[in-house]
């Protein structure tokens, strides 16, 4: 998918730039929701990355264009700016989105609902509380499904290190949360 999209936009940066826009917007909003814990700093981040994106590809030359792995080049952008967002804040908040999706649910009971809303917006607390290396590492792996080496790509690090980031972002939520319990 990444080569005729790098064509497009090579060929005609804004018509592909709105094929690229529709076609990764929402993995890339999931990914900023999953970095940050927040809807509001998710959609900031990603029309961050949008803009920046589109900046870069102004400058670029055609031929870089057409040997870009945008999905990659996307989702590093995309860190980067929650990155930078994350930077500029205090402190990360979680929220309890998707809870609608779950109360849409007819068939499960009330208690049920409480109990997986919570569950969820404590994973995304801790999530969120994690070192910034180690909550990258973790959403690009197991929230995004990337494989190591397309997270080591997207984060610029050895794949060796990516994978022991994931190892010890997990420890410590499987830590945080069972000291919760």
């Amino acid at each position: 998918m990444d080569k005729p999209l790098a064509a497009m936009l090579a060929e005609d940066l804004d018509t592909g730039f709105t094929r690229l826009v529709t076609s990764h917007q929402n993995r890339l909003y999931a990914a900023a929701l999953a970095l940050t814990g927040c809807p509001g700093d998710a959609e900031e981040v990603t029309v961050d990355a949008f803009m920046r994106a589109h900046r870069a590809l102004r400058r670029y030359p055609e031929q870089r264009i057409r040997e870009l792995r945008v999905g990659a080049w996307l989702y590093r952008i995309t860190v980067n700016a929650a990155r930078n967002h994350i930077r500029g804040r205090r402190q990360a908040t979680a929220h309890l989105d998707g809870v609608a999706e779950i109360a849409a649910d007819g068939r499960l009971q009330p208690e049920v609902v409480a109990e997986r809303a919570v569950d969820a917006a404590q994973l995304r607390s801790h999530l969120v509380a994690l070192p910034r290396h180690h909550r990258e590492a973790v959403v690009l792996r197991h929230v995004r499904g990337m494989s190591y080496a397309e997270a080591a790509d997207v984060l610029g690090r050895p794949v060796g290190t990516v994978k022991a980031d994931v190892h010890r972002g997990l420890a410590r939520l499987r830590a945080a949360l069972v000291e919760e319990s």
